[in-house]
């Protein structure tokens, strides 16, 4: 019998425990305007440091779970066996300035009463506002000063994961949701993985709790108190229904049964065994169900051939949660314990801001402030009418950065994010695109783009014409324009 999880090294120097106990369910106690008592919280993850679950994950966003893990590493100070504390810091999209990111990281350091942060976890709600990239550029100087161990980021898709190590900033992971019903982190974003030594942080492993024996056999619950349930309730439901999560239910409990473990030991260890998966994440409910016995059996069996064929029939008849990783946070099918964030989403503000031609009634043009618009005499884009027009686009960041040199398909998605947020300032989006234009630097780099481009306008098919050009001004890889319609009102 195991008696401590395995460990794992993220990064240079981190060495985790491969479960990680989440702490965001101190949100959801707390939910009542009551916090916890901080140093009896603290008290409960001294025992799991204690057992071995020495690496604790939470975010600015978790009540008081930073100051909770505060209160704990205040008991060890600067020791080599000191627990690790992850925390995410999540901003609302704006202008990323160095000061508006040393303040984030501040206000984490302070809260955890620590002068490093072992591993600051970036998320962002909207890749259309490209103060992401800045941010993450400030969080790399940060690192250098000291003031963060390691990088990662969060519920980012595998695009846009692609541009920022294109962009060789320094990440080490990427916390993404990922189960047996949740198997999107399997594909495209572990290939990514095994390419650049980047590595998963998983959370949502046993759905809340609905993946155990406690579900099994179970009608269709007509309520659900708290958060977590709720949103793996709508993954359960995009996955195909209670019917099929119950015949998944079913397969893991036919290899439970076998191996003398229990449904969440065969969940989490399918997830666990994912290469690219450096560790689980398994929350701690404070003060109530502890299941640290019952989760150091993940390390005393491994599936084998016959166990993931009885999985993969299961995994046959359930739907694929759409998208990639990270969308259910940035269009729908909005699969959060809130439902639809569009209405958030709504408020974050353009980066583009349409103007009225003087003179020309229902016609409006917008400028990204770029000092070459008014020297050539053109504008970002133009809207007549109901017909949008984006003028060619390229992966220019700031006043003459160029995101990803020599990354024809990570210059794509960046390009086409920039696109996305003229469209939505004209009140417009994607879905309303008739026609695209790639112009390409190298006319065999057409693969990658093609991907990036089909990756937004796979379901919106506008006719589109793709051109070999002999030269793009400014050394990019690629240049995109765009027609949009709108649908009259």
């Amino acid at each position: 019998m195991t008696t401590r999880p395995e460990t794992t090294k993220l990064g240079f120097d981190l060495e985790i425990s491969r479960i990680l106990t989440g702490l965001w369910q101190i949100a959801d106690i707390e939910k009542d305007g009551k916090p916890v008592d901080l140093d009896a919280a603290a008290d409960h993850l001294a025992d799991y440091a204690a057992a071995g679950f020495t690496t604790f994950d939470m975010a600015d966003h978790y009540g008081n779970a930073e100051l909770v893990a505060g209160r704990l590493l205040a008991r060890y100070g600067e020791g080599a066996d000191r627990p690790l504390a992850f925390t995410k810091w999540c901003p609302e999209p704006g202008p990323m300035t160095e000061e508006v990111v040393r303040a984030g990281v501040q206000e984490r350091l302070d809260r955890l009463g620590v002068s490093r942060v072992d591993l600051l976890q970036f998320h962002w709600w909207t890749f259309e506002h490209p103060g992401w990239l800045d941010a993450l550029k400030h969080l790399a100087q940060l690192r250098e000063e000291g003031l963060i161990g390691e990088i990662g980021v969060t519920n980012f898709d595998t695009a846009h994961l692609h541009v920022a190590l294109a962009e060789n900033l320094p990440i080490v992971s990427n916390q993404v949701s990922f189960s047996v019903v949740d198997r999107r982190a399997a594909g495209a974003l572990s290939d990514l993985c095994a390419r650049t030594g980047v590595r998963l942080l998983a959370y949502g492993t046993l759905c809340g709790g609905f993946l155990s024996e406690r579900w099994l056999g179970k009608r269709e619950p007509a309520e659900i108190a708290d958060w977590s349930r709720m949103k793996y309730r709508r993954f359960i439901d995009a996955a195909g229904g209670w019917e099929a999560f119950q015949a998944l239910l079913a397969a893991l409990d036919a290899v439970a049964r076998k191996h003398g473990v229990s449904i969440s030991n065969v969940a989490t260890r399918w997830v666990l065994e994912t290469p690219s998966v450096a560790g689980v994440i398994i929350g701690a409910r404070i003060g109530e169900s502890e299941h640290r016995a019952d989760n150091l059996k993940l390390f005393g069996f491994a599936l084998d051939d016959e166990d993931r064929a009885t999985l993969e029939e299961a995994f046959a008849g359930m739907a694929p949660i759409p998208g990639d990783c990270g969308d259910e946070y940035r269009r729908p099918p909005f699969l959060t314990a809130s439902g639809d964030l569009s209405h958030h989403l709504e408020k974050i503000p353009s980066i583009y801001q349409p103007e009225p031609v003087p003179g020309r009634a229902n016609r409006w043009l917008l400028s990204s402030g770029s000092i070459w618009e008014p020297l050539a005499g053109f504008s970002r884009a133009m809207r007549v009418g109901d017909r949008i027009l984006v003028s060619g686009t390229t992966a220019t960041h700031g006043a003459d950065h160029c995101v990803a040199p020599g990354d024809a398909e990570a210059q794509t998605t960046y390009v086409l994010d920039k696109i996305a947020a003229a469209l939505a300032a004209f009140g417009a989006s994607m879905q309303d695109v008739v026609r695209t234009r790639v112009y390409l630097q190298d006319v065999g780099a057409w693969e990658g783009p093609s991907r990036a481009h089909g990756r937004v306008f796979g379901d919106i098919r506008p006719a589109n014409t793709t051109l070999a050009v002999g030269s793009l001004i400014g050394g990019y890889e690629v240049e995109i324009e765009v027609e949009a319609i709108v649908d009259p009102q």
